[in-house]
């Protein structure tokens, strides 16, 4: 935490993540509004005290969909990135200990999937399934393993041959303690990086599937839907494309931010990480 306080970068990306998260932990009783509640006498309203952030097209308060939707897209973050970042260490960390024929089949899976456009596999698979916030979830994570793979499996290979690794080895570590007690906690550096790094990637792709229709289905808000509604009224409701397109982009920059300065927290070479 001192060295985290101590670097702009991961301070900056550090408060607007906590920020976002107690929002949207609080949304409920933040929210001046139901996000649902339909008001015809206050539709596509202006900015103003009531109405903080205006209303959209069926007259529902934005700032409370907003709060609400900051669930949604977090929410989706973390999970695919779980599921994502769960696949990626197992397989790396098979491919780097085992090597040989295990390592290639492997590798060759890993670039299979990253010849594939990540966000047309996402679109051609969620197209055959109900859309819904779980199925977004597991198809982004079950898409987005790859470079957890490539990270671990070279972290293994980089220490496998390393001192102490080869003293646990001598002494008679089983496979399972070399792997879990030895090899993999050193190396989850560059994973938790790549991980935080991630959820903005789960973010900003969960909004595009909502955008298009394919993500989070009204009357659920997220900030993808929300933009989806206020393309239609872009030209004098430009209230309802602005703040969602904001919060998105502040997301995203708040975990580039913050994992960026993780890196260079956690890289020996940097100044910043003594």
């Amino acid at each position: 935490m001192k060295r985290i306080l101590s670097n702009p970068l991961a301070l900056s990306g550090f408060i607007i993540i906590t920020s976002i998260f107690i929002l949207a932990l609080f949304a409920a009783f933040i929210a001046p509004y139901d996000p649902d509640a339909i008001d015809v006498k206050a539709i596509l309203l202006a900015p103003s005290p009531e109405h903080w952030m205006g209303t959209d097209a069926l007259g529902r308060d934005v700032l409370s969909r907003m709060l609400f939707g900051a669930q949604i897209s977090l929410l989706v973050g973390l999970v695919a990135v779980g599921i994502a970042t769960a696949i990626g260490i197992v397989l790396g960390a098979i491919a780097g200990y085992y090597r040989g024929w295990v390592d290639t089949i492997i590798m060759r899976a890993v670039d299979v999937m990253l010849s594939i456009p990540t966000f047309f596999l996402i679109l051609a698979v969620i197209a055959f399934l109900t859309p819904s916030i779980w199925n977004i979830m597991i198809v982004i994570g079950l898409t987005s393993w790859m470079g957890v793979t490539r990270l671990v499996r070279a972290e293994f290979l980089s220490l496998r041959n390393r001192e102490f690794v080869m003293a646990a080895e001598t002494l008679g570590a089983s496979d399972n303690r070399l792997i879990f007690r030895h090899l993999l906690p050193n190396s989850l550096t560059p994973v938790i990086v790549s991980s935080i790094l991630g959820v903005a990637s789960a973010v900003l792709i969960e909004s595009g599937l909502s955008f298009l229709g394919l993500g989070v289905q009204a009357p659920q808000a997220s900030w993808g839907n929300i933009l989806t509604d206020g393309k239609e009224y872009i030209q004098f409701a430009w209230w309802l494309s602005l703040f969602p397109g904001l919060a998105i982009l502040i997301t995203v920059l708040g975990y580039n931010l913050f994992g960026e300065g993780l890196r260079d927290i956690y890289d020996p070479r940097s100044s910043r990480s003594r």
